[in-house]
């Protein structure tokens, strides 16, 4: 078992799920980012553009403006900056500030999406999403879920190899609660060891998700989903996922070091200039 890098999520955006606007401030956005570097960040994901259910669409012009100036200052920690769009012009504006990283909701279905990531030969992350932010969640059906979004994804995955992307520069992601139910999304992550046969990494982003919500069978708002969040960061580690995307950085690094000391068998020592006994 292999601990996953974890990606710290930075929302520049007024209407994100998870925080509301928190950071939609450059400078806000700015900060939050180096405090995820701090905590263990390994790769930092700059959006400017919400993909929640129900979300308003920005134009490009409005999405550049929003992450450029952020992560223009956040490649200068030499972190991997990766920039999370759909929009190929926002991909371009991306690299040119320092971003490494295309994480594409749509797979890289816009025009010269994939032409740009083949010609910067940056690494790309293709997720499955069933319709789109403005329509997913309007009852979403599959015959066979898993089987379904494994086929996307090797078709996805086929076109960018056929168009030059090298293969080890791709990830794959499942879409947790991307035009999903409940019962799609938990029947995903039980067969998520399925998606190693794409033959590419796997990133997988559950965190503070709405299903986590459904399960405990009540109202809990997206930044005290917290347990459940981690419980599948540790659930991806064991299926031999390669990223975690989540929100709570600290946390999540500190569940992935306990749980791979325990899984491994590592003798764990008391620094004494921390403890008393």
């Amino acid at each position: 078992m292999n601990k996953p890098l974890i990606m710290g999520i930075v929302n520049v955006t007024p209407d994100s799920f998870s925080d509301g606007g928190k950071y939609f401030d450059p400078k806000a956005a700015i900060e939050h980012g180096l405090q995820l570097i701090k905590e263990g960040a390994d790769i930092l994901d700059i959006g400017g553009e919400s993909t929640r259910p129900d979300a308003k669409s920005v134009s490009v012009e409005e999405e550049i403006a929003r992450v450029v100036p952020v992560i223009a200052e956040l490649a200068k920690t030499g972190k991997a900056i990766s920039v999370d769009t759909r929009n190929a012009k926002t991909m371009t504006a991306a690299t040119e500030a320092g971003a490494s990283f295309f994480n594409d909701v749509t797979a890289l279905q816009d025009k010269g999406a994939i032409e740009l990531a083949a010609l910067k030969n940056v690494d790309i992350c293709l997720m499955h999403m069933q319709g789109t932010p403005q329509t997913m969640q309007s009852n979403p059906e599959y015959q066979n879920v898993v089987q379904e979004v494994f086929d996307f994804l090797q078709t996805r995955i086929n076109v960018c190899v056929n168009a030059g992307i090298k293969k080890e520069k791709i990830y794959a992601d499942i879409g947790v609660g991307f035009g999903k139910t409940l019962e799609h999304n938990l029947a995903l992550l039980r067969n998520l060891d399925r998606f190693h046969d794409l033959g590419v990494r796997l990133l997988l982003g559950t965190s503070r998700k709405k299903f986590i919500e459904r399960i405990m069978g009540g109202d809990i708002p997206a930044d005290q989903r917290l347990g459940g969040s981690l419980s599948t960061a540790l659930w991806g580690m064991e299926k031999g996922v390669h990223i975690v995307r989540v929100h709570d950085v600290a946390q999540t690094k500190q569940a992935l070091m306990v749980w791979e000391s325990l899984s491994s068998g590592t003798k764990v020592m008391k620094d004494s200039s921390l403890c008393s006994e």
